[in-house]
């Protein structure tokens, strides 16, 4: 038996052994890069994917030749591509000062559609597409924390005592250490109240800041640490 709405056991292991293995070479850097979906979930995505293909086309054959029936082969690809974006929105983060989960969320969109290429027998363009997202996902990550990190945001925090000058002092530092300074703000934190003695008010200082790209976190701390009264530093 043979015609376009026929498919045997041979291609059906076929194309969900090859969406499992695409997934999973996706699945597989994700995880190393400690995200929260990683090999397992991006096989399961591929292989549902591909699975859900060849039910879209191949899954109705008895009633393709009957009379008033239409077939529309996409029909449930769409609804993958659509229902996806719900598994991806899982993994975005949002912490209040970053966003984070946004390739990992895109890596599992493009991966549903490679088990979709697969499950259809598209196979040079999924072998293709994993072999790009591959590239993408490790040679231009290297690319990227290499030559354009300084063009990225960093929010430093700073705890010290509030006396007169500090801002500019703070300001007049980050000028010679050649960053710029996209936001800042100042909270009061007077704890005298809650002291036997009475305490100087101290203030916190965030810094939202754009870094250069020999900015190094380690120096950074080691020398806001060496200031008088300050008492506590973080870089994210």
């Amino acid at each position: 038996m043979s015609g376009p709405w026929f498919i045997d056991e041979w291609h059906i292991l076929l194309r969900l052994l090859l969406a499992m293995l695409l997934g999973g070479l996706v699945g597989l850097e994700r995880e190393r890069s400690n995200h929260a979906a990683g090999l397992r979930t991006h096989i399961l995505v591929c292989l549902g994917s591909a699975l859900i293909m060849m039910l879209s086309i191949y899954g109705f054959k008895d009633f393709a030749h009957e009379l008033n029936v239409r077939i529309d082969p996409a029909r449930l690809a769409t609804a993958v591509i659509t229902g996806v974006g719900f598994l991806g929105a899982g993994t975005i983060l949002f912490t209040g000062k970053s966003i984070t989960g946004l390739t990992t969320a895109a890596s599992i969109w493009v991966v549903a559609a490679i088990g979709l290429a697969a499950g259809a027998g598209f196979f040079f363009a999924s072998i293709v597409s994993t072999v790009l997202v591959l590239l993408n996902l490790w040679v231009f990550n290297k690319l990227e924390l290499r030559y354009l990190r300084g063009n990225k945001l960093h929010v430093i925090t700073l705890h010290t005592l509030s006396e007169p000058g500090t801002l500019e002092k703070v300001s007049s530092f980050m000028e010679q250490e050649k960053i710029k300074i996209r936001k800042i703000t100042v909270n009061e934190q007077d704890l005298s109240f809650a002291e036997v003695t009475p305490v100087e008010p101290k203030i916190e200082i965030v810094l939202h800041v754009q870094v250069p790209h020999e900015f190094k976190t380690i120096q950074m701390v080691s020398k806001l640490r060496q200031w008088e009264h300050m008492t506590k530093v973080s870089i994210e």
